[in-house]
């Protein structure tokens, strides 16, 4: 327990900050499975489409809001345009 009333209010603030952090990880990604999971299932391309341009805005907030370091999005934004991009393009023919 905290000695002082600033460390009971930071102590306050961090577990605030960790809940709502950690609820926009998982949105994002839960946003991503799906898009792996409608990959295995075969469906529409536009569906694929529309999940990954929600997953691209969803993990921008995340590093804009400071949940993930910039160079994690960014990785993670380039792993699932690789595979979506390699999921299109063998469906195509």
């Amino acid at each position: 327990m905290p000695n002082k009333k600033s460390a009971a209010k930071r102590v306050k603030q961090s577990e605030k900050r960790r809940l709502r952090n950690k609820s926009r990880k998982t949105m994002f990604k839960n946003v991503v499975k799906k898009i792996l999971r409608a990959m295995e299932e075969n469906r529409e391309k536009d569906e694929i489409l529309e999940l990954y341009r929600k997953a691209q805005a969803l993990i921008d907030k995340a590093e804009q809001k400071g949940v993930i370091h910039r160079n994690t999005a960014a990785r993670k934004k380039s792993r699932l345009a690789a595979r979506v991009n390699s999921y299109l393009k063998s469906s195509v023919s």
